[in-house]
């Protein structure tokens, strides 16, 4: 049966006349003349049997079909290009996966252990894509997620499989002039850390304040501070001596040990949220996927028995 397909060409005329909302933008950005652009698009209209755009005397904007489309059509072809980018870098031989991952623990945790995984599998490459929030895997393209959440976040991400990679234990750190300009030399009780300036994480806005309630101490400003989107941001900041981090231990072991930062009260928590390896419900995953969800719970487990 006769797949029903526009052309390549008319749709990626269509995408950049929508995301420009002009024909000759469209044509300057894809070499092409502003006919030919127009030209494309009307045909994708009578192939759909449906307006995509409204024209007028003020210029041109998508109908709403044309807006609910064009979403569609963009998620494609990035994930056309993506495909074609991976098969010609690696000119046909071997295989690769490309997984969404939360950005400070796949560049402090995942990128640096997967030497070991290149050594055992050398003709596969891993793709890492920036993915915080759960989304559609059928939207994407991507084969897997690293995603870091509660039990009843991962239970509600639907179509999906998780499974539990490693718990996160957050305490408060900072740099060691930090102390000393506030005349403390060593760590503070959480009383002393109360009143110390506070680094926040913007998508955890509760996490300063759940560590207080666990030392049983009332700290009116445990929400006060700046705040940042990245853990690796708060890093930084805390390395420059803006404030104290509350931070999840296992994103921050070449800090502790180089000294860069020291733990501001030895008081650890373990976080309700944790990490997982989350991946769509299929019946007959692909192999590869199977050998780098192996070879990721051995990292995890060592990663757990590690001093």
């Amino acid at each position: 049966m006769q797949r029903k397909l526009p052309s390549t060409q008319a749709l990626i005329c269509f995408e950049a006349a929508a995301r420009h909302a002009s024909f000759t933008k469209a044509a300057q950005e894809l070499a092409l003349t502003q006919g030919a652009v127009s030209r494309q698009v009307a045909t994708l209209e009578d192939m759909l049997g449906v307006a995509l755009f409204k024209r007028g005397q003020h210029g041109m904007q998508l109908t709403p079909a044309g807006q609910d489309y064009v979403r569609q059509v963009s998620a494609r072809l990035d994930a056309l290009e993506r495909d074609t980018l991976d098969l010609m870098g690696r000119q046909g031989q071997g295989d690769s996966l490309t997984l969404g991952a939360v950005p400070t623990f796949a560049s402090r945790w995942l990128i640096p252990r997967l030497p070991t995984f290149a050594r055992a599998f050398p003709q596969t490459q891993i793709h890492i894509e920036t993915r915080t929030r759960p989304f559609l895997f059928s939207d994407t393209g991507l084969d897997a997620a690293i995603y870091a959440g509660t039990p009843a976040q991962v239970a509600q991400w639907a179509g999906t499989s998780a499974t539990l990679l490693l718990h996160e234990e957050v305490l408060p750190v900072c740099s060691p002039e930090l102390l000393v300009a506030n005349g403390q030399g060593a760590a503070l009780s959480p009383e002393q850390l109360a009143q110390m300036p506070l680094l926040q994480q913007s998508t955890r806005p509760e996490a300063w304040r759940q560590w207080f309630d666990a030392q049983g101490v009332d700290a009116p400003r445990a929400m006060a501070g700046p705040r940042y989107e990245l853990f690796s941001m708060q890093v930084a900041a805390a390395r420059c001596g803006l404030g104290v981090a509350l931070m999840p231990r296992l994103l921050i072991p070449a800090e502790l040990a180089s000294g860069d930062l020291v733990v501001a009260s030895p008081q650890p928590l373990r976080g309700l949220r944790a990490y997982y390896w989350v991946q769509p419900q299929t019946t007959t995953p692909r192999p590869m996927l199977s050998h780098f969800k192996d070879w990721l719970l051995a990292q995890t487990r060592a990663a757990d028995t590690a001093p």
